[in-house]
């Protein structure tokens, strides 16, 4: 059993698995290798190392309280779910679809994509695709606050991890997206995903047809 496990563990050890615990709650994913912008590289992750240490221990932990924790030893994540669907976290319009856009990105250079199995893009880029599917606000622009939330919530949650050493921009960041992106969005998802951008620019083409009767 877990608890059996976690009693060999001695104090400094229980002190992190604590610690792990509840970023995992809070985080949702982690990730094998993270980027450190003052050293401009990408190293190891040592809370990914520790969980994975910790791994088995934990997946029991949470397994009595209905979460799953999984593992995904190729791409090099871990996601935390809960089995009866609850505690989940809405994103906004816009962040959903900044979401999506980075999915895109991420699955069209994916055969490029780096051995940490990470995509490098930035703000614009996304932000100009978003535009060509025609998923922006009614004006085609979008606000400094709705750049700003997606990049930021995204981030927390350790699906797309900036590259400068300097704070959140809304006019721009170059970022990477992190492989915890698969498990949010599979690749039946991502053509689920184009019939619902399709979809919604069936409906603003309907809306700016009923405007200029």
């Amino acid at each position: 059993m877990w608890f059996d496990e976690y009693e060999k563990l001695n104090s400094y050890d229980k002190g992190e698995f604590r610690r792990l615990g509840n970023y995992l709650l809070s985080h949702t994913y982690l990730v094998r290798h993270s980027y450190r912008p003052t050293e401009q590289m990408t190293l190891p992750n040592r809370d990914y190392q520790l969980a994975a240490r910790f791994y088995t221990i934990l997946k029991e932990y949470y397994a009595l309280t209905g979460w799953i924790l999984e593992k995904d030893d190729n791409y090099g994540y871990m996601s935390l779910t809960n089995m009866f669907a609850h505690n989940r976290y809405r994103l906004e319009q816009f962040t959903t679809l900044f979401l999506y856009t980075c999915r895109l990105i991420y699955e069209d250079q994916r055969e490029l994509a780096s051995s940490f199995h990470t995509v490098c893009t930035d703000t614009k880029e996304v932000v100009q695709k978003m535009e060509s599917f025609g998923i922006l606000n009614r004006n085609g622009r979008t606000t400094q606050k709705e750049r700003l939330e997606a990049q930021r919530s995204l981030a927390h949650f350790n699906i797309i991890e900036k590259m400068d050493s300097t704070a959140w921009e809304p006019d721009g960041n170059k970022f990477l997206i992190l492989p915890s992106i698969l498990s949010i969005i599979s690749n039946q998802g991502i053509n689920d995903m184009m019939a619902e951008l399709e979809d919604l620019r069936m409906a603003e083409a309907e809306e700016n047809m009923e405007d200029d009767l």
